[in-house]
């Protein structure tokens, strides 16, 4: 048995997501790429990219790891690119889309002939956090006014757009999209590609993959372009959890199980989005109606997971799987009070766990260096 904490990948969940994604490639016409701002772990991209037409990235890291790891299309793009970013972007890159238009005119010129994008923001999105809202007032995510972009008009081959957000609502994602096009619509006709980023919930269960792949295809044909998709968490929903035992118990006011990893550290979108993550209990222990407050290990007072129920006391060693630990978490761990780090590991499809990385002090060390 591997020791605790790990992420554990489960391919068989990953691939049933991978094969409505590829499902929608092939009803739809859509291209679709991995955010990798979302999901970037490299041991499960053998899975993956069969399924995709390759990656997206937000900096120069992203783009080479997609490049290099998975293959296919690589689109750069960043909200700022420096100069040695850039240089170092279009030496593999098969896109580079530009978060503005000063931007675009001042590495344009250096392109040497590769497709250039421009993000664009219609001033309305899916998004119920403010924190991670691309249209919030003042936002610094791509150009707003019609009359600048026309000015980029003979600069780029495509557009870029992306103000879903955990969107799985299909009559909003159409919403959006008119809305969309009756701002933009114009500069579409003259474009050869178009991205409708991510944030689409599409792999969710009931969606209406039909009437959205007949929504894409209509798109397509209405301008004459190829549609980009670019999910993230569409692609690993519940493809990932975070396995955990527990430390010790207590009880001040309610029943709290301390374990052997961190919200802070290791599950960190719980604390930036005040979000219960769904907690399971492991093996040998059936669900029940106890309830035990699940806390991290660091000094953070409010490091706190969520809740489990469960039918009998917990005791040290019991195990906890915390669900859906992939998309936006895996990206997002850290050293925070030096906790050990979660080991990944993959579950093949036969029920087999291989550990692919554990790391250690000198890991710690080197990141702190």
């Amino acid at each position: 048995m591997i020791d605790t904490p790990y992420y554990l990948i489960d391919t068989e969940k990953l691939r049933r997501n991978l094969e409505i994604v590829d499902s929608v490639r092939s009803r739809s016409g859509a291209r679709v790429l991995l955010a990798l701002k979302c999901f970037a772990t490299w041991s499960v991209f053998d899975v993956m990219n069969g399924y995709m037409d390759g990656t997206t990235s937000s900096s120069l890291f992203e783009a080479r790891l997609g490049h290099e790891m998975f293959g296919g299309e690589t689109h750069a793009y960043s909200v700022a690119f420096s100069d040695d970013d850039f240089a170092h972007a279009v030496t593999f890159a098969d896109k580079v889309i530009f978060n503005s238009l000063d931007q675009l005119r001042r590495f344009a010129p250096r392109s040497a002939r590769l497709p250039l994008g421009l993000r664009l923001n219609p001033g309305n999105s899916s998004s119920e956090f403010d924190l991670a809202d691309p249209a919030r007032p003042f936002s610094r995510l791509g150009e707003v006014d019609p009359a600048r972009i026309a000015e980029a008009a003979g600069l780029v081959s495509g557009y870029m757009i992306h103000n879903n957000c955990e969107n799985a609502d299909f009559a909003q994602f159409d919403r959006l999209l008119s809305q969309a096009e009756a701002i933009f619509g114009r500069f579409f006709h003259d474009a050869s590609w178009i991205s409708l980023g991510g944030g689409i919930h599409f792999t969710g269960d009931g969606y209406p993959l039909e009437a959205f792949c007949a929504r894409l295809k209509a798109f397509a044909e209405t301008y004459r372009v190829q549609v980009y998709l670019e999910p993230g968490e569409a692609v690993v929903t519940d493809a990932a959890s975070l396995e955990v035992s527990v430390l010790d118990t207590v009880f001040n006011g309610r029943d709290i199980a301390v374990i052997d990893a961190s919200a802070e550290a290791h599950m960190l979108d719980l604390l930036i989005y005040r979000q219960e993550a769904e907690i399971r209990p492991g093996p040998g222990i059936a669900a029940g109606e106890r309830e035990y407050v699940v806390a991290g290990r660091s000094c953070l007072a409010g490091d706190v997971f969520g809740a489990v129920r469960v039918a009998r006391p917990l005791e040290v060693g019991d195990r906890l799987s915390i669900r859906d630990a992939a998309g936006y978490t895996m990206v997002k761990k850290n050293w925070f009070n030096g906790l050990q780090m979660p080991s990944i590991v993959r579950q093949e499809e036969d029920g087999s766990e291989r550990l692919i990385r554990r790391f250690d002090y000198q890991d710690f060390v080197a990141g702190h260096s």
